[in-house]
């Protein structure tokens, strides 16, 4: 348990920060892919209960004797997010965002599976969570490297100008290096380094792409839930790279 402090610790604050700001602004900019739930039967009741839950989930994770349930709550939360993309994957079938908005989310639901393995008392079923959660990161990996691939231009004008050589370079280098990350930690080679590796670029993503946009522009909800999202995203990453199980 001890192993997953730090990853854990990031990965509640930042559900409770994606929560508070979910609760706060209900618009399509803040939910995203989400955003279906305020259309479904009760929306308004499930959507404030869910992103409760995820507020609740986050706090209980820092506290050993809590922890276990929290992951768990936590787990609910996530793959009924993911769940919720699917109706605008079918009705959009050829657009590439909605596929990455399903996999975003199921990455946060691996990462819920990794803390049930950091929490799981049989050795046995720990290695089954721990490889689900690493095989399902390695496929939501290979989702975010897609996820540059089609809209490399658009991640090519998040990095900031002043970093050299220029915008395009880091968005090319960055995709090689979430493709790099997908294989290794597919076929288990290097794996652990794969992850430690995505969990350091993933939160320079948070530092240098979405604090300037925040510290910028404050008022635009978009920036506060893609700081709360990578830095959750970032929390999955670390959480999984630290489990002591292999793959395979």
């Amino acid at each position: 348990m001890k192993t997953t402090l730090f990853g854990r610790i990031l990965f509640g604050a930042s559900a409770v920060l994606f929560g508070t700001i979910a609760l706060l602004w209900h618009d399509a900019e803040t939910w995203q892919e989400c955003h279906f739930i305020w259309t479904l039967p009760f929306g308004i009741t499930t959507g404030v209960s869910l992103m409760a839950a995820q507020i609740a989930g986050g706090i209980g994770i820092q506290f050993p004797r809590t922890m276990r349930v929290a992951s768990v709550v936590l787990g609910i939360v996530y793959l009924f997010f993911s769940l919720v993309c699917i109706p605008s994957i079918i009705a959009a079938p050829k657009v590439y965002g909605q596929y990455a908005g399903f996999f975003e989310q199921f990455s946060l639901f691996c990462g819920a599976i990794a803390l049930c393995s950091a929490t799981e008392v049989s050795a046995a079923r720990a290695a089954v969570f721990g490889c689900l959660a690493r095989i399902g990161l390695g496929v939501c990996t290979i989702s975010f490297t897609l996820a540059q691939v089609f809209y490399l231009r658009e991640t090519a004008v998040l990095v900031p100008k002043w970093i050299p050589p220029n915008q395009m370079f880091w968005a090319i280098l960055t995709t090689i290096a979430f493709a790099l990350a997908a294989i290794a930690i597919l076929i288990d080679r290097q794996a652990r380094l794969a992850m430690r590796l995505m969990t350091l670029m993933l939160a320079l993503f948070g530092l240098l792409v979405w604090v300037p946009r925040l510290i910028a522009h404050p008022q635009a909800h978009l920036n506060w839930s893609e700081f709360s999202l990578t830095f959750l995203i970032t929390g999955v990453a670390w959480i999984a790279a630290d489990l002591k199980v292999p793959i395979s």
